[in-house]
């Protein structure tokens, strides 16, 4: 199976702190891909470097065949109309309304006239069951409607991959089951490659074709759901069944009890 992105001897730092210490990782075409590891870890940064709104300190990242940190500005902002990104906020424009935020895109990086514009708005719309709120403003709609716009939004401009930053937090349960179907759907309906940001495990492990499970800078494991909830790597295991303590333990780093409560020298 192609990959159609590919990551060799990645390597990222904010100041002293080491984000990433060389990653290898391919994400393969036209499946769901989802990134997981505890808050932290640096899941929302790899989609960022992906999508070259940041530059790796050392390696390479190659999306469809194109290093990303060679491109030019031209031509990276080519590549990015053809990824389609879903942020952890939604971030819609609040002073847009529904149909307006899911047009801008079109009307931003095509010249499509307005009546092709429109039909493609509300085709989008359909495919997250939202044509009917067209009308409304951001402010109006629920979490999860929000959500769904925003997918809606993102995937306008018809993308080759779609990037989701922690699609499920602050979700109530229908509109989480809502988000995990239509991931699920818009990915084989569409033939995307979607890659998942996430820390929500059950529902990240019921749709996505492969898991990366990161931490401390490095990829512990990666593989299908079923072979990671049998996985015998002890960090993994932990995560994956979200046990209070293991190779991530639940004390946090801090002087003897003798020196803190007692103030006696070590």
């Amino acid at each position: 199976m192609s990959a159609l992105v590919s990551i060799r001897n990645l390597h990222f730092s904010r100041g002293d702190r080491a984000i990433f210490n060389g990653v290898d990782l391919d994400i393969p075409r036209g499946k769901i891909t989802a990134i997981m590891g505890p808050s932290g870890t640096g899941k929302t940064t790899l989609l960022k470097l992906i999508a070259g709104q940041l530059v790796p300190d050392q390696g390479e990242i190659t999306v469809d065949g194109q290093r990303i940190d060679q491109l030019s500005t031209k031509e990276l902002y080519a590549l990015r109309t053809r990824m389609g990104m879903l942020f952890q906020s939604g971030a819609l424009l609040t002073d847009l309304n529904v149909y307006e935020n899911v047009a801008y895109p079109l009307r931003e990086h095509t010249g499509l006239p307005e009546s092709m514009i429109r039909k493609l708005v509300l085709m989008k719309l359909e495919a997250v069951g939202l044509r009917g709120a067209r009308y409304l403003m951001p402010a109006e709609l629920s979490g999860g409607m929000a959500r769904r716009v925003a997918m809606a939004r993102a995937i306008a401009l018809d993308p080759m991959m779609i990037l989701y930053d922690e699609p499920f937090t602050g979700q109530d349960p229908i509109s989480m089951g809502v988000l995990v179907d239509l991931i699920r759907r818009l990915n084989d309906a569409a033939h995307l490659t979607s890659v998942m940001v996430s820390h929500d495990v059950p529902e990240s492990m019921s749709i996505a074709d492969y898991i990366c499970v990161i931490s401390g800078g490095k990829i512990i494991e990666t593989g299908t759901p079923e072979q990671l909830s049998a996985s015998n790597n002890p960090w993994t295991h932990q995560f994956i069944h979200a046990e209070s303590d293991g190779p991530v333990p639940f004390h946090m780093g801090a002087p003897s009890k003798e020196v803190d409560f007692l103030g006696i020298d070590e």
